[in-house]
């Protein structure tokens, strides 16, 4: 901010760069928003629409009902596992107790038992026989939860390999996706850089400034900020090369803004000194001399010496006596600060220069 400012305008002019900033911070959230919602404009593509749907939706089938087949067949073999263990412990318990009798039998020798040992012996086979029928339920649930667990696994086999060649091709498309919506961001954002580029070769010092620096500060940061998180694999390339290129005609532009101004240093310091202080914008000669810098060539030189009223550098006046009341004061200013005549009213004198 330049010492030459009146304090209103300095504050005037920080407002503005206030502005500048909010303006910025609008465009930024709005172009936010917009790039966010580029990828809506493209259906997402999933894994169902690159599958055979008939073939996977009966091999989905198949597993359901092989599943609910498993679940049923895994209940009536716990069914049948407690009537085998029921059946064991009946027919374990009949040969306890025959086995008992038996003994008996044999100690007493007694043929009118006869009967009864055929009736005991009929009881022990039917007990056997229930357990054997047990133990073939419980061998055919045990068989249809086999034939139910392999038709799951073939099923879901066989849909696993529906899954794995529709990958291949849901990765092309997600892949063709993702370029023509990054194509999307770089066609919106791209544009507004060069927009910004323009505005900050023609624009940036107009009337309207605040705006145009504003657009500025938006399009760099929609270019470079916003587009990162959507950018592929590929997107840093466009991104740096773009860059790189800002970056050279920036410099360029420096290098060449570097060496008009040198070229118009050199043209003015070989003006006469008067015309090159009428020359001099008022604001732009104090805020220099505020800083302790020629007002011409800009190189340092010491007011506060008494004796330096030409510029040593350059020989421009910077030191010249009032015409009313000859107090010495400063060549760029257009009063006296001592009797406050206007410089231009009586004229100042000054030493002759020796150029």
């Amino acid at each position: 901010m330049s010492k030459a400012l009146r304090l209103s305008e300095k504050w005037f002019h920080r407002g503005l760069w206030v502005v500048a900033f909010v303006f910025a911070g609008f465009l930024i959230g709005l172009g936010g928003t917009i790039v966010g919602d580029l990828p809506k404009v493209e259906q997402r593509a999933t894994l169902e629409d690159f599958m055979d749907r008939s073939a996977a939706a009966q091999a989905r089938q198949t597993v359901k009902d092989a599943t609910r087949a498993g679940q049923e067949a895994r209940d009536a073999l716990a069914q049948t596992q407690l009537k085998l263990k029921i059946a064991q412990a009946d027919s374990q318990s009949a040969r306890e107790t025959f086995g008992n009798w038996l003994a008996t039998r044999r100690a007493t020798e007694r043929a009118d038992q006869d009967p009864e040992l055929i009736e005991r012996t009929a009881r022990l086979d039917a007990l056997k026989a229930a357990e054997r029928t047990a133990q073939s339920a419980v061998e055919a649930q045990q068989q249809a939860a086999l034939d139910a667990s392999q038709a799951v696994a073939r099923a879901q086999t066989r849909l696993h390999d529906l899954e794995r060649d529709a990958q291949d091709a849901l990765r092309k498309a997600q892949r063709a996706q993702e370029l023509r919506v990054f194509l999307y961001r770089l066609a919106l954002t791209l544009p507004l850089l060069v927009a910004a580029g323009w505005l900050f070769v023609k624009k940036r010092k107009g009337t309207y400034w605040p705006f145009v620096w504003g657009f500025i500060f938006f399009a760099l940061f929609a270019f470079f900020v916003e587009l990162v998180p959507y950018l592929p694999s590929y997107g840093g390339y466009v991104r740096y090369i773009v860059g790189i290129v800002i970056t050279a005609l920036v410099g360029r532009y420096a290098i060449l803004a570097l060496s008009r101004y040198l070229e118009r240093q050199k043209l003015a310091e070989s003006l006469p000194d008067a015309q090159r202080r009428e020359e001099l914008s008022y604001d732009v000669a104090l805020a220099r001399l505020a800083k302790g810098v020629c007002p011409g060539c800009e190189r340092t030189v010491d007011l506060k010496d008494e004796k330096n009223d030409f510029c040593p550098h350059c020989g421009i006046g910077l030191h010249d006596h009032c015409g009313q009341c000859q107090a010495r004061k400063s060549a760029f200013s257009r009063f006296c600060h001592a009797c406050g005549t206007p410089a231009r009213a009586t004229g100042g004198t000054a030493p002759t220069s020796p150029a």
